[in-house]
């Protein structure tokens, strides 16, 4: 059957959606950054092209901290951006539920108070968007100078959770595994980036070592059935970002991408944008990559959205009407 694009285009916006993988500081809108400062943004990034591939993760980082690190000198700063970007994925997208992480590192590196931060972002929801915030901590962000201002931020109510950030192939220290379980003795939820370029044994180690069963990308775990298998068994969710991976050089292409492989092992898998100021894409652009270029259903996208907030940080009551109104468009859309 032809690609019908306004029919697969009224799904995409009748749809419910989650975004559980954002980066705050790499979703900085570029429209409110350039119309503040024209003559430090001013145009989108080269990297927005669909052709456009990064050279590798260091590349990558100097492009996103070179936007970033001018933008968010401030809880103000944050809350500026928060407004734009949330209005307009609840408004543009019909995202729903966001799960967001603002860097420790930013925090450090610019002196900015991190609970002030959480909250401005926090604030910035509109009516109708959840909005849960995550900290972000790199391999090696614990340290002499962090220790206190981290340890103490498992005491703020404005934040969700945690989650490991930065370059999967530095060591994983030793401090790691004992913060983030007293991270779940203080109610917060736990995540870890890997599997992204670092391979399936990082992926075998963070679930092992830090108890984790949110992982961010986690692609790689592909190679491995067997882990495939207890991922699927132990209730472990990928939160995966195919155009980043592609932009990213973690996979070929989107039609090369193992996420179906993940999904059809058992593996519950979300799609999300990862830093959208970095790669240009909007959440729609996800589910339509998958639809075009690896065959997915009307039916097999609404799955992926479902996957989201069955893991919400929500109550059972919104959780349950929120899946209900997924539910409702696909049957909408598909007769069944």
């Amino acid at each position: 059957m032809p690609f019908d694009s306004a029919n697969f285009d009224r799904f995409l916006a009748r749809l419910p959606k989650p975004e559980v993988h954002l980066h705050f500081e790499g979703a900085l809108p570029w429209e409110v950054a350039h119309a503040a400062d024209p003559q430090r943004y001013p145009s989108p990034p080269a990297s927005w092209a669909s052709d456009f591939r990064f050279r590798d993760f260091a590349h990558f980082e100097e492009e996103l901290l070179g936007m970033a690190f001018p933008w968010f000198i401030s809880p103000e700063r944050y809350a500026e951006a928060g407004r734009a970007l949330f209005a307009s994925l609840h408004e543009r997208e019909n995202v729903r539920y966001v799960e967001t992480s603002f860097a420790s590192g930013v925090m450090e590196f610019l002196g900015l108070d991190g609970q002030a931060v959480a909250r401005a972002i926090k604030a910035s929801a509109p009516e109708g968007l959840h909005v849960r915030v995550f900290m972000g901590i790199h391999h090696n962000g614990y340290h002499a100078g962090t220790r206190d201002f981290l340890e103490e931020s498992l005491t703020w109510p404005e934040l969700d959770g945690i989650d490991l950030h930065g370059t999967e192939t530095f060591p994983l220290e030793s401090w790691t595994a004992g913060f983030w379980a007293r991270a779940r003795a203080a109610g917060k939820v736990t995540k870890a980036h890997a599997g992204e370029f670092d391979g399936p044994d990082f992926v075998r180690r963070v679930i092992h070592e830090l108890g984790v069963t949110r992982i961010q990308h986690g692609v790689r775990a592909s190679e491995d059935p067997a882990l495939l298998a207890e991922m699927a068994g132990n209730g472990v969710a990928c939160d995966v970002c195919p155009i980043s991976n592609v932009k990213l050089g973690v996979v070929p292409s989107i039609a090369e991408h193992p996420i179906r492989q993940m999904v059809e092992a058992g593996v519950p898998c979300t799609i999300n944008t990862d830093d959208p100021i970095s790669f240009g894409n909007r959440l729609g652009d996800e589910y339509r990559a998958l639809h075009l270029e690896q065959g997915w259903t009307l039916r097999e996208l609404a799955e992926l959205a479902k996957n989201g907030f069955s893991r919400a940080l929500l109550p059972d009551v919104e959780k349950n009407r929120l899946l209900a109104e997924v539910e409702a468009v696909v049957k909408e859309f598909t007769c069944e």
